[in-house]
């Protein structure tokens, strides 16, 4: 076989390896909407037409907690020094609600984008970062219930994005998690690496050390019941749900005592049983 038909033989393998190949991640579009989903299969980000949120104001009984990532979030969306933030504690007390709430609140100017990230693809974190560093556009990038549990290390790829690495975080992103433990682990797998590690202390310190990267600690308790029927009410008078208050605040009551626990998720819950059956819509 001779030089030239060996190259030629040599560019049509090339030129079938190439149509085998899949085709390059379309360009993101990040003006088509104010929210994205990210999937760590083939790097796409799908726009959120309607994003699921309430109003700022209708989050009745975390008004501290309300104030401080507001702030955080604002300073962000200016182009402003801002941490990341970490929202921990009880479940159903608005946690991911106050994200999302926030973001409405600020993202008017289209300037301000929200960024899902899914648990399972944390350890592809540092690819999203890439995709957005550059971009015209400020990324607050969610990820909801983050924890970690067992032996898996994903949570060391996102030490190194939040702050570690050459590269750092792009300056137009933060990362905003919620979850229900202050240091993203079971509190029992944190004692058995301290008892049963050889350097228990150090294994420990490496795993805890994770909620040091956010510079924001944001928490959230059980609620009493004054706040209980405060985010009741705040929902009934939103949305004109007419009914005696005195029913109202019984029905509320016997309601989050059949569900055993008090919390702005028992609140909407009611208020939607409320409406279902006054036959009002929300």
């Amino acid at each position: 076989m001779s030089t030239n038909e060996i190259a030629a033989h040599l560019s049509r393998i090339a030129e079938a390896l190439e149509r085998l190949a899949p085709p390059p991640p379309e360009k993101p579009d990040f003006s088509s909407a104010d929210a994205f989903v990210w999937r760590a299969a083939g790097s796409t980000f799908h726009p959120v037409g309607k994003i699921n949120r309430v109003d700022l104001a209708l989050l009745e009984g975390i008004s501290l907690q309300r104030d401080i990532l507001f702030s955080n979030t604002e300073r962000f969306a200016r182009g402003l020094p801002a941490n990341n933030a970490l929202l921990w504690g009880a479940r159903g007390m608005g946690k991911s609600s106050l994200v999302k709430a926030v973001h409405g609140a600020l993202a008017g100017a289209g300037r301000l984008k929200l960024v899902e990230i899914h648990r399972e693809d944390i350890e592809a974190l540092p690819d999203l970062l890439g995709a957005l560093a550059g971009a015209p556009f400020q990324f607050i990038v969610f990820c909801d219930d983050l924890s970690f549990d067992g032996p898996e290390t994903s949570y060391k790829a996102l030490k190194t994005a939040l702050e570690g690495g050459v590269e750092g975080r792009p300056a137009n992103v933060l990362f905003y998690a919620t979850s229900n433990r202050r240091h993203l682990m079971p509190r029992d797998m944190v004692e058995n690496e301290s008892a049963h590690a050889i350097h228990g202390k150090e294994a420990v310190e490496e795993k805890v050390s994770l909620s040091d990267r956010f510079g924001l600690w944001i928490g959230f308790h059980t609620c009493s019941q004054d706040d209980y029927l405060a985010m009741v009410s705040g929902y009934v008078r939103h949305f004109g749900l007419d009914a005696p208050p005195d029913e109202i605040r019984a029905q509320a009551l016997e309601w989050a005592m059949t569900r055993g626990a008090r919390s702005g998720r028992v609140a909407w819950q009611f208020v939607t049983d409320l409406a279902g059956r006054l036959g009002k819509t929300l």
